[in-house]
């Protein structure tokens, strides 16, 4: 079973840059064995697990093995460690041609050629080889499995509708759950399925729109952190009573900063810009409110609390300590050439400190040299923050519980041990 108090874990977006939570995971998971020791391998910690974008693709791959957690963490680690862009886009000249210089060029003579040939490029890149991985990857006909043994209390993904214009929350949990209604927000139970996450994850222009029903009603659908206005809202909603956040991005920015002077910004670097604000702007508004309702729930007294239906929160935030942006400075030569072609048409250049449009880059950087030390960052960010982890999660009582008990004699610790002799399950890693 999941432990209590039920803990949500929330997973945001940021195509590559996902890399850092699967860092945090694997940190999460060696703090927890020291403390629970064998039997830590097997139970979810997250009772609820949300994501979005490509955050979103993590949160169902370790639901779908929430029964045995930490080799659900190796399985998601080893595909980052050793992520191609191939695995995610079509990274070779002709699937570049096909739709990013395509799509390039009708943004510069666009009416002539679209008269001449019809031609409708729908994204930058064909995302096809990821519907490949995510098969192999996230079995989501576990997911009934894992619901029905109590291991897991509810799922959810998000997406944005680029027919009505609402954001769409796609979740599936053990028992009901009341849909919930936001301006512009929409809550719809469903069963999971692979488009709903290449739906969630399909970065506006980069990757194409994906075609759902809800309700019956066609539509399509992009990034769920477009219109994401409360990232940690589905998590509450389904029941978290304290939440893990993971970040993709730094959430405060030191209060002055060095900028070499440069020219009129490039296309690479607004788009950058606008995609940093889709990902990572709305989670740190929602933290920052979800802070401030808990420091205004403090002030109220006991009869007051009664009478609302605002409950204080507890949350840990772990984001990257270190610029995104600068680590994939150092690592733009990792891409396959011609996707480095495709990004200096839009003006993504240099290396190391002189880059220009590194951000929109790192977006893209599904490349291992990259995700490894955005893994390894993760680690030590998390590894950092020992203490705030252990206390966030109990783990120190465990500890100190723990260590009580092997202090007792053998006879006595015999009689009190738990029961690890369950083999451990192997999963096929893909």
């Amino acid at each position: 079973m999941h432990e209590l108090p039920l803990t949500g874990l929330v997973l945001s977006g940021g195509g590559a840059r996902a890399a850092y939570q699967v860092g945090v995971l694997r940190a999460l998971a060696k703090l927890r064995r020291e403390v629970l020791g064998p039997r830590a391998r097997m139970a979810n910690p997250f009772g609820v697990i949300t994501g979005t974008s490509a955050g979103a693709i993590n949160a169902a791959a370790l639901a779908a093995h929430a029964d045995r957690f930490e080799a659900a963490v190796e399985v998601i680690a080893k595909v980052w460690q050793n992520f191609s862009a191939e695995q995610v886009y079509r990274a070779d000249s002709l699937g570049v041609i096909r739709s990013g210089a395509q799509w390039l060029t009708m943004l510069s003579v666009g009416w002539v050629i679209a008269r001449w040939r019809r031609a409708r490029p729908r994204s930058l890149l064909d995302n096809g080889p990821l519907a490949q991985l995510l098969e192999r990857l996230v079995p989501l006909e576990r997911l009934p499995l894992v619901l029905q043994s109590r291991q897991l209390h509810a799922l959810a993904v998000t997406a944005s509708s680029y027919t009505g214009g609402e954001h769409f929350t796609f979740y599936t949990a053990r028992e009901p759950v009341p849909t919930w209604l936001r301006e512009q927000r929409v809550a719809v139970p469903s069963t999971i399925t692979h488009t709903h996450l290449l739906a969630s994850s399909a970065i506006p222009f980069v990757f194409p729109a994906q075609h759902l029903e809800v309700g019956g009603v066609p539509g399509w659908f992009g990034d769920g952190s477009m219109r994401n206005t409360a990232p940690l809202s589905p998590a509450i909603h389904l029941g978290a009573e304290r939440l893990l956040i993971i970040g993709a991005g730094r959430m405060q920015e030191p209060q002055v900063r060095h900028l070499a002077p440069s020219g009129y910004p490039n296309l690479a670097q607004i788009a950058g810009h606008a995609l940093s604000s889709i990902f990572l702007d709305a989670l740190s508004v929602d933290v920052e409110r979800m802070r401030r309702i808990n420091r205004t729930l403090a002030l109220l007294p006991e009869s007051a609390l009664a009478d609302t239906p605002l409950k204080p929160i507890e949350a840990l935030v772990i984001a990257p300590s270190q610029r995104i942006d600068d680590i994939a400075s150092r690592h733009l030569q990792a891409l396959p050439g011609p996707v480095r072609a495709l990004l200096r048409g839009a003006g993504v250049s240099g290396e190391g400190r002189t880059a220009r449009g590194t951000a929109l880059a790192s977006y893209l950087l599904f490349e291992a040299p990259f995700t490894r030390e955005l893994m390894t960052l993760g680690e030590a960010d998390t590894m950092a923050r020992r203490d705030e982890v252990m206390q966030f999660f109990g783990w120190g009582a465990s500890l100190r519980a723990l260590r009580r008990l092997r202090e007792l004699p053998p006879g006595e610790q015999a009689a009190l041990d738990f029961d690890v002799s369950r083999p451990m399950p192997d999963l096929e890693l893909p």
